[in-house]
């Protein structure tokens, strides 16, 4: 009996996929701010004068286009455990470049491909401070925020560019036919599902991941942790003057300032959304689902009377507690572990 107890095979699994895949997919903090969002919803719709019509779902949807957008690439770059600060003044450089641009003669579509190079190399210079020079991402995106945007506000002054085509700044508020979507969630969604392939189904993905768990350890697995970061600070600038694109149509309007302060929406979005300050951890469907509520709460809050004070002081907490939320559940999740080591009967193997 003896020899068959020492000689029986270990079974081995990983703690994680040690429950029913429903049960990982039901139990996360993504699907928890994915019910929330709909309760938020639903509460809105049947409290809130107004909330449920049609016009209100498009403009909300305006007004976090551009939130959504610049969510995609940041969701990426926070996971690896860096920041990119300077979003909003790419937005702000974009906006200034493609109305100067167009301003000097130059077609609209002409300008806002430019507009949207300027945006991968002001990427290109925040990748390469932070994987060549090797400072760190806070300290180089908070200078590239304050450079971008003065770069933005010198060109033009406090002048603003507004005689832009009709077709274009029509384009750019128009909804899908016979529904009240704006057309720009096309483009969203048509990034949102490379942005989630990307992060999701890659190898470039997984050494996303691997890098913000360790990038030591990704470096000796055979991750590019430089040229990673690399390429992901310039998809953020990409898509940030994107979005610069998109802002300055649907206002008509290029000036300097367009966007500021809108780095601190995006990254309490993301946070929100699930995605952890530390890195390796983290979604797109979390993400959307995050952006989306802060546009929810907004919007029902602006309806309702209440100043835009109160909305940013909600909208602050909101960000403390899902930061604050995520060290309280690990804290939980260790003590839970070392009870279960302390007080559990012997157990299979897990890594």
């Amino acid at each position: 009996m003896t020899a068959d107890i020492q000689h029986a095979p270990v079974t081995r699994s990983y703690r994680d996929y040690a429950h029913p895949l429903w049960r990982r997919l039901l139990f996360t903090r993504e699907a928890a701010i994915i019910a929330l969002l709909v309760i938020v919803y639903v509460v809105a719709a049947l409290t809130v004068r107004n909330f449920a019509a049609p016009i209100t779902i498009t403009y909300l949807l305006l007004d976090v286009a551009t939130i959504l957008l610049i969510a995609l690439p940041m969701t990426l770059v926070i996971i690896t455990g860096e920041i990119d600060l300077s979003v909003a003044s790419v937005v702000g450089l974009s906006s200034v470049t493609l109305g100067t641009l167009h301003q000097a003669g130059l077609p609209i579509e002409a300008a806002g491909l430019v507009a949207i190079l300027v945006g991968a190399l002001a990427g290109a210079i925040n990748g390469f401070f932070i994987t060549v020079v090797g400072l760190p991402s806070l300290a180089v995106t908070i200078g590239t925020l304050a450079l971008f945007r003065g770069l933005a506000v010198g060109l033009l002054g406090t002048t603003a560019v507004t005689d832009f085509t009709e077709f274009w700044t029509d384009l750019a508020k128009s909804k899908i036919p016979g529904t009240p979507i704006p057309s720009v969630m096309i483009v969203f969604v048509v990034l949102a599902i490379a942005f989630a392939v990307l992060l999701h189904f890659t190898p470039f993905g997984r050494g996303v991941y691997a890098i913000g768990l360790s990038s030591e350890a990704a470096r000796f697995s055979g991750v590019r942790v430089e040229r990673t970061k690399f390429i992901l600070f310039v998809l953020s600038g990409t898509v940030a003057a994107l979005a610069g694109v998109y802002y300055t149509l649907r206002f008509g309007s290029a000036r300097g300032d367009n966007a500021t302060g809108l780095e601190l929406s995006v990254i309490a979005a993301v946070l929100l959304g699930g995605v952890s300050i530390f890195g390796g951890r983290g979604n797109i469907p979390g993400v959307i689902a995050g952006v989306l509520l802060i546009g929810i709460i907004g919007s029902a809050l602006r309806l309702a009377n209440v100043t835009s004070d109160v909305i940013n002081i909600i909208t602050g907490a909101l960000l403390v507690a899902s930061v604050v939320s995520t060290s309280v559940l690990a804290w939980v999740h260790r003590k839970r572990i070392g009870a279960g080591i302390k007080k559990g009967p012997p157990a299979p193997a897990q890594d």
